[in-house]
């Protein structure tokens, strides 16, 4: 067990803290962005969209915009003193000669109220020359608009394999993106002090790089732009990339009229500027033995990339390495791209791809299951890694024996056998209504796919009366960061959660950081903050010693009292601070870590690009109508490991929305563009919460279980902790595995079924009546809700 692991007596991680901003939040204290923004009498900026998904921009006017009382300036690409680029990979101009998505921004405009900057923004004249567009996916297959490298990840012989395989089954799985539909939508403020250092106030994931971006906007050194983040209402990987750019528009008007400016898109501009979970389109290919055991897969997938590269590239990556799940497959090949079409730029989303891959092998379990006459939740179980065994790219899976200890236990305390029975029992008397119940596991590796991201700097102060203050690279989104970074410093310094602040994070605190995502935000900087405040309990045990007579290696803090073994006497972490301010011994330090063990060769496709592996199961039990496809969630038992819990009310809170949230993608949220030829083509369809399906409280689970995975003890990780942001998202395939099963119960023992995505009422519906027209051998006709998402299934 390493140092970083070890825990001291009476540590203050593990315990039952609330959020650092509770209060703040459920009082309207705690502060957003535009909340600064509007008090600082700033300029508003308002985007002009473009009405094609894609066209030429051959003229713009703006002086009607200019005769607009409240109107100061029209933004346009010869405002940009620097390089008229948003991204990373200098395909995303923030002032597009060529529009690309229905919604794209071809300007911005400057007023002095929200008002004036709407009316002056409609006053606009822009002429287009509308150009061919590619919509959806098959769209982009078929014209073969592919972008970035495609990449592939293969093991043994998947082609001799399935030559040989017993039972050999194809299909196609399609799926959806996904809306983020955070609280909050994307804000940016921009100022200059009076040292000339310009300052931007932004909702973002990734402070040091939209730091950069904006530098680089505006011909900028890195050290004359700093970036601050507060909080933000939610990000779930949307702000990881996208508000960059924004943050640059917000900046170039301040830049020109020398006052700040703030930038906050309203929900609709929000919805249909930003990038969503990727949609996929995966052709596959799978054989299994007599007795169940997966032999081969071979699959393509395509993945919705939108007009510009974004992260594209990482999140596919990250879908190739999660094809496996949970599942030792021997022989595997599976070819990754990305599709070009004109829509918004697909970026991060909670799980970062890892969601997709998984999608494709759970479909597959799913399907198959019924055709082999094998149990689905047996069937996955006989197929779990054993020890000794590694992923298809060359990792070894250390600890597969818990994910078999968490299913098992998931199995006892749901009653899983005897609820199954009375399932059974109550669909044999219930013609129009029929129950489920499923269970389905999650093996998710966690670090970032880049070595150099996993990096992480911290900034601790300790003031000569005792009190802490830190600072770190990560980002407060909601998901309780934060409140644990206080947990690891007041456990590092042996001083009590109260005697610890945190300040806002800051590029000119803690610079360079990686953006907090992936689920590395409490792993990265949790170990930069311990780091930092070692190096200060180290000098302060010297300054102890002295008082106390003894050993600095004898000393001992604990919750605020500094002793020493064998002796009486007791000092306070005050008193200590005191005497080394007074002996001129340095009371701050700054920290830094990175992640050990690490290597990866992308070209190869092969090395070990995570630290460690997530495990976790869920059983959820659904109730299906048969007469409108209409289900409620039952009830949902989880249990999850996330190693040795820094805060487990956070980590219990973060399994429960990671859940709901990918029960949400998976069950209720359905984007939809226009596909069609008319005038409208490209335009996004669900652009509000009134078109756009959200999961509420009518959606909830009617009983709701979740444990923590105990014998879970993580070496070196920061205080034996695990990731808990996005594995537990993967859980709700549970819930989808739950309506397929519930719907096949429509039709005779044993009817597979195919269950288009995401699985609405409407898609259960049509699955049903499927399944039900099979109790009378009739041809099967019925429409589907997405006749593309409604793949063949075939056997030999």
């Amino acid at each position: 067990m390493s140092a970083l692991s070890e825990r001291p007596e009476n540590p203050v991680v593990g315990v039952r803290e609330p959020h650092e901003s509770a209060v703040g939040h459920v009082t309207g204290a705690a502060l957003y962005t535009d909340d600064i923004a509007v008090r600082g009498g700033a300029l508003t900026a308002w985007p002009v969209q473009a009405p094609h998904a894609h066209a030429f921009v051959t003229d713009m006017r703006v002086e009607k915009a200019l005769a607009v009382p409240g109107v100061v300036r029209v933004l346009t690409a010869e405002d940009v003193p620097g390089i008229n680029d948003a991204g990373v990979k200098g395909d995303e101009p923030l002032f597009p000669t060529e529009v690309m998505y229905y919604g794209h921004a071809v300007c911005w405009v400057l007023g002095e109220t929200p008002e004036a900057a709407r009316l002056g923004a409609a006053a606009v004249e822009v002429d287009y020359e509308p150009l061919p567009s590619l919509v959806t996916i098959r769209e982009a297959i078929e014209a073969e608009s592919f972008q970035g490298p495609q990449r592939l990840t293969k093991r043994g012989d998947a082609d001799a394999a399935l030559a040989t395989a017993p039972r050999v089954f194809e299909g196609v799985t399609e799926f959806p993106g996904q809306e983020h539909f955070y609280l909050e939508t994307m804000a940016s403020l921009a100022y200059y002090d009076e040292g000339g250092t310009l300052y931007v106030q932004a909702g973002t994931q990734h402070p040091s790089e939209t730091q950069e971006i904006v530098a680089h906007v505006l011909g900028l050194t890195n050290n004359e732009v700093a970036v601050q983040c507060i909080r933000m209402g939610g990000g779930f990987g949307g702000k990881e990339m996208q508000p960059h750019g924004l943050a640059a528009i917000a900046a170039i008007g301040t830049s020109l009229t020398g006052r700040p400016v703030r930038l906050r898109l309203n929900r609709t501009q929000d919805i249909t500027i930003t990038g969503k979970r990727h949609g996929f389109h995966v052709s596959w290919k799978a054989g299994f033995s007599d007795e169940g055991k997966i032999l081969a897969l071979k699959a393509t997938l395509t993945a919705d990339g939108g007009w510009s590269l974004d992260l594209s590239e990482a999140v596919l990556g990250r879908a190739l390495c999660h094809l496996d799940n949970a599942y030792w497959i021997p022989d595997m090949e599976a070819l990754g791209r990305i599709s070009k079409t004109n829509k918004t730029s697909q970026t991060a989303f909670r799980g970062f791809g890892g969601p997709q891959g998984v999608f494709v092998i759970e479909d597959i379990m799913g399907r198959c299951a019924p055709e082999l006459g094998i149990d689905p939740a047996e069937l996955r179980r006989r197929n779990f890694y054993v020890a000794g065994q590694t992923t298809p790219y060359g990792q070894p899976v250390r600890h597969p024996e818990r994910m078999h200890e968490i299913w098992d236990q998931v199995i006892e305390t749901s009653d899983f056998a005897e609820r199954s029975a009375d399932i059974a029992a109550f669909n044999a008397a219930h013609e129009n209504a029929k129950r489920a119940l499923a269970i389905t596991p999650i093996k998710f590796g966690i670090s970032f796919n880049v070595a150099a991201f996993n990096q992480a700097g911290a900034l601790v102060l300790v003031y000569k009366d005792g009190s802490v203050l830190i600072n770190h690279g990560g980002t407060e989104m909601g998901q309780g960061l934060h409140t644990k970074m206080i947990q690891v410093a007041a456990t590092a310094l042996g001083v009590p959660r109260s005697a610890v602040r945190l300040a806002p994070t800051r590029t000119d605190k803690v610079p360079n950081t990686s953006a907090t995502a992936a689920s590395t935000g409490a792993d990265l900087n949790g170990g930069a903050v311990k780091n930092a405040c070692e190096q200060i309990r180290e000098r302060m045990a010297g300054v102890a010693a002295t008082m106390l007579r003894a050993n600095p290696s004898d000393v001992r803090f604990s919750h605020g009292t500094v002793t020493a073994l064998g002796q009486h006497a007791t000092l306070t972490f005050d008193e200590v601070a005191q005497e080394a301010y007074l002996q001129r011994v340095q009371l701050s330090a700054s920290g830094y870590y990175r992640t050990e063990g690490l290597h990866w060769d992308a070209e190869a496709w092969f090395g070990s690009p995570f630290k460690y592996f997530a495990y976790g199961a869920a059983a959820t039990e659904v109730e299906v109508d048969g007469f409108t496809g209409a289900y409620r969630i039952r009830r949902v038992d989880i249990v999850h490991d996330v190693g040795d819990s820094l805060s487990p009310i956070i980590d219990i809170g973060q399994v429960e929305g990671g859940f709901v949230q990918g029960m949400g993608w998976l069950t209720l949220e359905d984007l939809r563009w226009d596909a069609s030829d008319g005038p409208n083509r490209g335009r996004l369809l669900t652009q509000a919460a009134s078109t756009y399906k959200l999961p509420s409280f009518s959606e909830m689970p009617e009983e709701f279980n979740v444990s923590l995975y105990e014998r879970a003890h993580e070496g070196g990780v920061v205080y034996g902790s695990k990731a808990v942001g996005e594995p537990p998202l993967m859980l709700a395939f549970s819930a989808r595995e739950a309506l397929r099963q519930a719907a096949a119960a429509f039709g005779p023992a044993g009817t597979p079924c195919d269950l288009a995505s995401p699985a609405t009422p409407e898609n259960v519906f049509w699955a049903l009546q499927r399944a039900a027209l099979q109790n009378a051998d009739m041809r099967v006709d019925a429409p589907t809700a997405d006749a593309a998402a409604e793949p063949s299934l075939a056997r030999s």
